[in-house]
């Protein structure tokens, strides 16, 4: 319940800011290549080509106001994680680079959802508005779970959305009941489904979440206090980046070198966010509520309504 409940106040938020600001979809995919990539799928080819070929798929179909980057877990040269960088999608280039991917090596997932997340909360910084999302494709755990562990509070602290897509893996991942929304993909035509459900944005509803109740059904019961004390949350999210937080790993736990230098916002000092425009903070936070409170009133108003 407590899942649906926060996924229904995403819901709120992101109605509120698709309202004020007509935003953009932001998204970083972490797809691993790790070695256990190449072993065969269910359906035909290996995982590895299934993805690529899916990724390949949903890119050629992303609306032109969205941004996506793909972070490799494996990359060819070191120190340069990103397959292509967040940002505007450039199909010929894309498929190009997606084409040159090969599987092998270890699963480093916490270090490059610290890379991932810091660009997001970057273009967040600096748009403001929009849904901001992290998906990992994977068929495995991570080698590096102390990260993982770490840093996925502070990810989700921050308002961002986990979605994990779990490839071929015989039990769900452990992330499958942390994450906003987990999906299981054992064959090509399914893992296709699943990264177009979140990459395109047509879904934000767990699946694994019984019932088919709305999230809007949801909302109708709950008090307005209640209500109103997680928009007043939502809206201060902290933005940053979490390569300055100071978090690290346990003793004896390798480093991610993805989490060792700080992360400057643009165009400013290391870990200091550069202040607001004048008046920009408090509208976009005032806009929010009042379309969120409008929202509110109309479902208690049509839940009396049934009621009566």
């Amino acid at each position: 319940m407590c899942r649906r409940l926060a996924a229904s106040l995403l819901t709120i938020a992101t109605l509120a800011s698709c309202a004020s600001a007509g935003p953009g979809l932001y998204v970083v995919v972490i797809l691993d290549n790790s070695g256990s990539m190449a072993e065969r799928m269910p359906g035909g080819g290996t995982r590895m080509e299934a993805a690529k070929r899916s990724l390949q798929t949903v890119l050629d179909r992303t609306p032109d106001d969205a941004q996506v980057g793909v972070l490799l877990l494996n990359p060819p040269r070191i120190g340069d994680d990103w397959l292509f960088e967040l940002g505007p999608v450039d199909q010929q280039a894309t498929r190009q680079a997606i084409g040159q991917i090969n599987a092998g090596g270890p699963t480093p997932l916490g270090g490059a959802m610290i890379t991932a997340s810091d660009a997001l909360l970057a273009a967040r910084e600096k748009n403001r508005y929009g849904v901001y999302k992290l998906l990992v494709v994977s068929d495995g755990e991570a080698t590096d779970g102390n990260l993982v562990d770490r840093y996925l509070p502070e990810v989700q602290a921050r308002g961002l959305l986990v979605d994990v897509i779990g490839v071929a893996m015989a039990q769900q991942h452990s992330l499958a009941t942390r994450a906003s929304t987990y999906r299981n993909a054992n064959d090509p035509a399914s893992l296709e489904q699943a990264i177009s459900a979140v990459v395109l944005g047509e879904s934000t509803t767990d699946q694994n979440d019984a019932g088919d109740e709305s999230d809007f059904d949801i909302l109708e019961a709950i008090p307005s206090e209640v209500a109103a004390a997680s928009l007043t949350a939502l809206v201060s999210q902290p933005n940053t980046p979490l390569a300055g937080t100071g978090v690290r790993a346990p003793a004896g736990v390798p480093q991610s070198p993805r989490a060792a230098p700080p992360v400057p916002f643009p165009g400013g000092q290391a870990n200091q966010p550069q202040p607001e425009e004048e008046g920009g903070g408090f509208s976009g936070v005032f806009i929010f509520l009042v379309i969120a409170f409008f929202i509110i009133t109309r479902l208690m108003s049509s839940a009396g309504k049934r009621r009566q």
